[in-house]
């Protein structure tokens, strides 16, 4: 049974308890009011009646993140690792040497809500997932007893919306048609033509090497990625997830002019298709690439997009184009098709319509 008394103007606890017949009862203090105390000393009997040993010690919530964070995150990529660095920044920042022990639904809530602001609600999503995940081990640790991160409500502003993320399939021929016509301009109108018919992420076409080319079958191997600015490790890395290792076949044309190119281009120690020997990553620059994007658009008056505005693309006319969205989501190498089905919903509602129209007048065939 616990009692509570007042220690000048906090609360401290104190739970009976014998130890080898011997009495060692639990103290701790420092609570604001009367009833946080009442609180934690309901979690210590709590996990005493379970034959648990309580976690007594209070641990920074900052410490304890860097800590989870250099013991079960030691396999990802840099580029990921970095993501959670952001994180154990914004932890920082907010609970610098908050016990995890102390911190509360409506304490976190209010650290979602001041991170949000002026943040994209997606980038607030990966920051509570990345939290939620090490609240849960805390728990099966047993350093807490209670997520409170459950039912966290995510704010942010609104993601650039879907239909400014790429061109559809009419504005996407005419740049198809210009970029062909540009070819005798430099490597990077290769790299554009690549990525709007393949729709391969920007690391994964960098790194992609003569060798990936099948000129018999027109397909092309992606297992790798290449380290392209100072978030990535330099060199050859892996590519994203297990399922972003495939084969995808390419149209005739496309390849037929790497072929060309192939034949014409100098190798390098590398063997690297967009090598670029004057860039610090020794390819194409990401930036030099959307610069240049940018401006074609401009000039045939088509709507602006990045690069990866280009991989969206490809798959919008893939859809539009009536593909399985299965196929489409292996193509792209997401990790499952529920990535592939959020993020062009877009397109699947705009079809929906036709689909809708069609399915009606199925049944009416039948009988003609």
């Amino acid at each position: 049974m616990a009692s509570f008394q007042k220690r000048g103007k906090t609360w401290q606890y104190t739970i009976s308890r014998m130890v080898n017949g011997k009495s060692k009862p639990i103290r701790k203090g420092g609570f604001r009011t009367k009833k946080e105390a009442q609180i934690a000393a309901a979690e210590v009997e709590s996990q005493l009646r379970k034959g648990l040993a309580p976690h007594l010690k209070d641990e920074p919530f900052d410490e304890y993140f860097l800590s989870w964070l250099k013991t079960y995150k030691t396999d990802v990529t840099k580029n990921t690792l970095e993501r959670y660095n952001v994180t154990y920044k914004a932890i920082l920042k907010y609970f610098k040497g908050k016990p995890i022990q102390s911190i509360t639904k409506r304490d976190y809530q209010a650290f979602l809500n001041d991170y949000s602001k002026g943040r994209a609600k997606a980038s607030v999503r990966k920051l509570n997932t990345h939290i939620r995940a090490c609240v849960r081990d805390a728990i099966d640790e047993g350093i807490i007893s209670t997520d409170f991160t459950r039912k966290a409500t995510i704010s942010g502003n609104a993601a650039k919306s879907a239909s400014e993320k790429h061109l559809n399939y009419f504005e996407s021929k005419r740049l198809l048609k210009e970029v062909y016509n540009r070819l005798d301009r430099g490597l990077v109108y290769y790299l554009i033509l690549l990525g709007l018919t393949t729709g391969l992420r920007f690391g994964e076409l960098v790194g992609l090497q003569r060798k990936d080319f099948d000129f018999q079958k027109n397909r092309v191997r992606v297992d790798k990625v290449w380290g392209y600015n100072n978030k990535m490790s330099p060199g050859f890395g892996p590519t994203k997830n297990e399922q972003s290792v495939r084969v995808i076949s390419v149209d005739k044309r496309t390849m037929n002019t790497f072929q060309d190119l192939f034949g014409r281009m100098t190798e390098n120690t590398y063997q690297l298709v967009f090598f670029s020997p004057r860039s610090k990553y020794r390819v194409i620059s990401n930036t030099g690439v959307n610069k240049i994007l940018a401006n074609l658009l401009r000039e045939l008056n088509l709507p602006i997009i990045t690069f990866h505005g280009l991989r969206h693309t490809h798959a919008s006319i893939l859809l539009y184009k009536r593909v399985s969205i299965y196929y489409i989501s292996e193509r792209l190498g997401h990790k499952d098709i529920q990535t592939t089905l959020e993020t062009y919903a877009h397109v699947i509602k705009e079809l929906r319509v036709e689909d809708e129209k069609n399915s009606a007048s199925v049944f009416e065939k039948m009988l003609v």
